[in-house]
């Protein structure tokens, strides 16, 4: 039985929310390994809509562990707010079942602040972050003054890790022109709010390795999409975390061997939040009512997502990068109807063709798609749950979909509804 990693193959928003609580009812362990509470997973089960930014989906099925790993930012009033929602509605939620890594990096109001002060500053530049203080965070780790869930058991260290911090924060406030950070306030604030979460603190590393020894099914779930990666994506529009599968093991503590099963949550037609390129986006009529039937907006930020045609080569190189072993194509139903459908096969720059997205951020502007059309369908594919539910035009349309991005669709998810899948491939048996 295999461990299974999801990721987003696109610009996130690709749906894996529903296919990871999908997967959460055959998996014994479900974890967070990158991004923060700037990634949303809207779940729908029976009547009930579950909006989550930080936990696992798997918290909402019982029985289950949910786990937040050090690759992880946490911003922890974020936490327990979101706690405190998802008891509201029913949600049984304890350190008996949620583990919070203690070595991931805690985000505090100076991260928020600072991720404001720089995209109001930035004028025609702005990156368009969810301005919750990701990237700050992330930069504090890096620069190894950073405060972790762990320090919060003694005061020493808070401090020093706090005055670390403001040694760095104040003079970049000062370059914008706000005041410094009343020390003793935040101080306060991270006091009170430490004995809330601490109780949630694990060794995260063992508990997953205590699991694997154990024969336990272990999924791992990623947040945002490839090409948001601080490496791989469309670099400098991208999150502040790598987002691919590999991700997977660093950051819950768990070594590359134990992911077995890649994942990529592909939906059937191209979305993109907030600024940066974007080959096949169609600013017109189309857009519109892939946008409308889609209901493309952000689950966290309520932003409208720009909308296009799917792009093979985008999925093709996302498929490479993250090792991805198959993918779950969603929302085939927002497609029904549409008279003409469009596949950007490869593109076109400075006279010559590319079939792969440049890095660099002049050319990725600048390169323009070339497509291939398709006939689309008039019947509905809405709740399918087979091959044989699915008019011939939706079969090609998928079937050249997995020969232009070189790998098999594992599941089709035809509607918001967890059971309207095709299985093709269990990704726990592959």
């Amino acid at each position: 039985m295999a461990n299974v990693v999801v990721v987003g193959s696109q610009w996130g928003d690709e749906g894996k929310g529903k296919i990871v609580d999908w997967l959460s009812e055959r998996a014994n362990v479900v974890v967070r390994f990158q991004g923060g509470h700037n990634a949303g997973h809207t779940l729908v089960i029976g009547d009930t809509v579950y909006k989550l930014s930080l936990l696992p989906s798997g918290i909402v099925r019982p029985g289950k562990v949910s786990v937040i790993g050090n690759g992880v930012v946490i911003d922890p009033w974020a936490l327990l707010k979101e706690i405190d929602t998802l008891r509201g509605q029913g949600v049984d939620i304890s350190p008996d079942n949620l583990k919070v890594a203690s070595n991931a990096v805690l985000i505090l109001p100076i991260h928020q602040d600072l991720d404001g002060l720089r995209e109001d500053g930035a004028g025609g530049a702005k990156i368009g972050t969810t301005r919750r203080g990701i990237g700050p965070a992330y930069e504090d780790k890096v620069g190894r003054r950073a405060l972790r869930i762990c320090d919060l058991r003694d005061e020493a260290s808070t401090e020093a890790k706090i005055d670390a911090m403001l040694a760095h924060h104040n003079p970049l406030r000062a370059g914008f022109g706000a005041g410094p950070i009343d020390r003793a306030a935040l101080l306060a604030a991270v006091r009170e709010v430490a004995s809330q979460v601490l109780p949630y603190a694990s060794t995260v590393w063992r508990d997953l390795d205590a699991a694997r020894r154990a024969g336990k099914r272990i999924l791992f779930e990623g947040a945002q999409g490839a090409m948001l990666d601080i490496d791989h994506g469309t670099y400098p529009f991208v999150t502040s975390s790598n987002t691919i599968a590999g991700q997977a093991a660093a950051g819950s503590g768990v070594g590359p061997s134990v992911v077995e099963t890649v994942l990529g949550i592909t939906k059937a037609y191209t979305t993109r939040v907030g600024e940066g390129p974007f080959p096949t986006e169609q600013d017109n009529d189309i857009g519109q009512t892939l946008g409308e039937r889609g209901r493309e907006f952000g689950t966290v930020t309520g932003r409208a997502r720009r909308c296009g045609w799917f792009d093979a080569v985008m999925v093709r190189q996302a498929v490479k990068t993250g090792g991805i072993t198959g993918i779950a194509l969603t929302k085939l139903d927002v497609l029904d109807g549409l008279p003409e459908l469009k596949v950007c096969t490869r593109y076109r720059l400075d006279g010559g063709t590319l079939d792969y997205l440049p890095a660099n951020m002049t050319d990725q502007a600048k390169v323009e798609a070339e497509y291939e059309t398709f006939e689309g369908w008039s019947e509905s594919t809405q709740g399918a749950r087979s091959w044989a539910d699915l008019p011939a035009s939706a079969v090609k349309y998928v079937r050249r979909i997995e020969e232009l991005i070189e790998a098999p669709v594992f599941l089709l998810s035809t509607s918001p509804e967890r059971d309207d899948t095709i299985l093709v491939r269990d990704p726990f048996e592959d």
